[in-house]
C-alpha cells in the first residue's frame, strides 16, 4: 500500500524533532547521575603528620610471651577432718561433772568430764587384786605367769576406757581406786559441738563432744568440667575471702575428687590451709585463680589498639609512613594492660596503639564517603 506524501512528511518531522532532543547537551549546573557506591571498607588510611600529632598515635610491635593460664573457681572453707575428733563415752555412766562448753578452747589431755561407772570401778577393783596376787611370795612360775596375765588384762580393758597412763601408774603405786573417770580432750582445739550436760546419763558408744583444731582447714574448691584438664594435684592457688577484702591465702591442691557432680558439672579440688589466728572460718565463702602447671605462649598487643567496628574487633596495622590498614583480629585473654590475639596477626606487625580510635573515626568517615584530614 502506498503511504500518503503528507503523512510520510509529519513522520520526518517527527523523528528529526525527537534526535535533536537526545543530543542536546546538559545545562549546567544539573545533577549528574549518581554513581554506586562502592562496596566494602577502605583498605587504608594516611594522615598528613599534623593529624598524625594531633592524633597522638603511638605504635607497638605485637610480641609472643609466656603465659599461665589462670582458672578461676568458687568454694568453701571446711573443717580439715585430719584435724577433727569425737570424744564419745567408751562405757555406760552418768556425768558427774561437765568442765567444757561449745566454744571453748580445751588442750590435748585437758579433762572435759567426769564420768561414773560401775565398769570402772570393777575394772579398778581387778586391777589392785591382780597387782597384789603378782606381788605375793612363793608363786610357783605357772602362777606367776597366771597372775602376770590377769594384771596385763586389767590394765589393758582400763586403757580401752581411755585412762590414761598418768592414772594408771596412780592406781598401781597407791592401790587406791578412782571413784570417777576423767574424760580427756584428745587433741588441741575448739569445741565445735557439746552434746552432753551434767547430770545425763550415757551408754557405751554416744558422742559426748565434738573437737576441732581450727589451725588448720581444707579450701573445698569446686572446678567447671571445661577447667579440669588445666588443674593437677600441685597446682598453686591464691585465694579470697569475702569476710576479709584484700588479703588472699595461698596453698596447694593436695587433692581432686574422682567423680563429677551430675548438677554442678564441678569436681572437688581441696587445699589445705594454714589458719593460725582462726580468722578462716568454716562454712566462709571463698573464690580462688589456679594457676594451670604448664606454661604456654601467646601473641599480645596493648589493649588499647584494640577496637570495635562494625562488629568485629580490629587493629590499624602500620603498612607505610603515616599509613594503617584495618586488621580483623580474634581476641584472647588479657594480661595486664595487654590483650591477647589469636588470629589476624604475626609477630613483629606493628599497630596503633594509643590513638587507635581516632584511626577508627576516620575509618567510619572513609566509609561513610567523608573527606580525610
Amino acid at each position: 500500500m502506498k503511504t500518503h506524501p503528507l503523512i510520510a512528511c509529519l513522520l520526518a518531522v517527527t523523528i528529526i524533532a525527537l534526535g535533536s532532543i537526545a543530543c542536546k547537551p546538559k545545562a549546567a549546573g544539573e545533577p549528574a547521575a549518581p554513581k554506586p557506591a562502592e562496596d566494602g571498607a577502605p583498605s587504608s588510611i594516611t594522615l598528613k603528620p599534623d593529624a598524625m600529632k594531633t592524633a597522638g598515635i603511638r605504635t607497638a610491635a605485637a610480641e609472643t610471651r609466656s603465659v599461665t593460664r589462670t582458672v578461676r573457681a568458687v568454694g568453701e572453707i571446711a573443717f580439715n577432718p585430719k584435724r577433727t575428733a569425737h570424744v564419745n563415752s567408751r562405757t555406760p555412766g552418768r556425768i558427774e561433772k561437765l568442765f567444757a562448753y561449745q566454744g571453748d578452747k580445751v588442750r590435748a589431755g585437758q579433762v572435759l568430764i567426769l564420768f561414773y561407772s560401775k565398769d570402772f570401778a570393777s575394772l579398778q577393783t581387778e586391777l589392785v587384786q591382780a597387782l597384789e596376787r603378782s606381788k605375793r611370795e612363793g608363786l610357783d612360775d605357772a602362777e606367776r605367769r597366771a597372775s602376770g596375765t590377769l594384771l596385763d588384762s586389767a590394765r589393758n580393758r582400763l586403757r580401752l576406757l581411755d585412762l590414761a597412763d598418768d592414772d594408771l601408774a596412780g592406781i598401781e603405786k597407791t592401790g587406791q581406786t578412782m571413784s570417777l573417770l576423767p574424760v580427756r580432750a584428745p587433741i588441741d582445739g575448739t569445741v565445735i559441738e557439746s552434746l552432753v550436760n551434767a547430770g545425763d546419763y550415757m551408754d557405751a558408744g554416744v558422742d559426748l563432744f565434738r573437737i576441732a583444731d581450727l589451725t588448720s582447714v581444707w579450701a573445698e574448691l569446686h572446678v567447671f568440667e571445661k577447667d579440669i584438664a588445666s588443674v593437677r594435684t600441685g597446682s598453686e592457688a591464691v585465694l579470697r575471702a569475702a569476710a576479709f577484702p584484700g588479703r588472699t591465702y595461698a596453698g596447694r591442691i593436695f587433692q581432686l575428687g574422682g567423680v563429677l557432680d551430675e548438677k554442678t558439672r564441678t569436681i572437688e579440688a581441696r587445699i589445705d590451709l594454714a589458719n593460725p589466728d582462726g580468722d578462716l572460718r568454716p562454712g566462709m565463702y571463698v573464690d580462688a585463680d589456679i594457676r594451670a602447671p604448664e606454661a604456654g605462649k601467646a601473641l599480645f598487643v596493648p589493649a588499647e589498639a584494640v577496637q570495635d567496628f562494625q562488629n568485629k574487633k580490629i587493629v590499624f596495622v602500620r603498612t607505610a609512613e603515616n599509613t594503617f590498614a584495618p586488621r580483623d583480629i580474634e581476641t584472647g585473654a588479657p594480661l595486664g594492660e595487654l590483650l591477647e590475639i589469636r588470629k589476624g596477626l604475626k609477630e613483629g606487625d606493628v599497630v596503633a596503639a594509643a590513638g587507635s580510635f581516632f584511626l577508627k573515626s576516620e575509618l567510619l568517615k572513609k566509609t561513610l564517603g567523608e573527606d580525610q584530614p
